[in-house]
């Protein structure tokens, strides 16, 4: 894989729900499920990553990169789980660990003064 090319490839956005292209950027970073991605004044959660290569001169080359995401808001309440950030209050038994899912008693939040807050311990 060539990641030097990455500041000039095109990045194909994909609304998962209705399925839809949203358009192709070229973005400057590689973004990971769990992240969030800012176009045309909407915020989108990056669900899936794929990677399409092309056969040049008998080598396989990185060519477009495909992301399947769907409309979110930036969560306000983050904890680091790992190395990782996670959604949520990470502290609390119910907390999913999830980079896009907070939790299943109250997946909208906020965490704080949550009635449902069990300590993981």
């Amino acid at each position: 894989m060539y990641f030097m090319e990455l500041d000039s490839l095109p990045t194909e956005v994909i609304l998962t729900h209705p399925r839809k292209t949203l358009g192709n950027v070229q973005l400057d970073w590689m973004p990971q499920p769990g992240n969030y991605l800012d176009l045309e004044g909407k915020t989108y959660a990056v669900l899936e990553r794929s990677h399409k290569y092309q056969l040049k001169s008998g080598r396989y080359r990185l060519h477009k990169i495909a992301l399947y995401v769907q409309s979110a808001q930036r969560p306000s309440e983050k904890s680091l789980v790992n190395g990782c950030w996670v959604v949520g209050d990470a502290t609390c038994r119910y907390n999913a660990k999830s980079e896009i899912i907070r939790c299943a008693v109250n997946p909208e939040g906020p965490c704080e003064s949550c009635r449902y807050y069990e300590s993981a311990e």
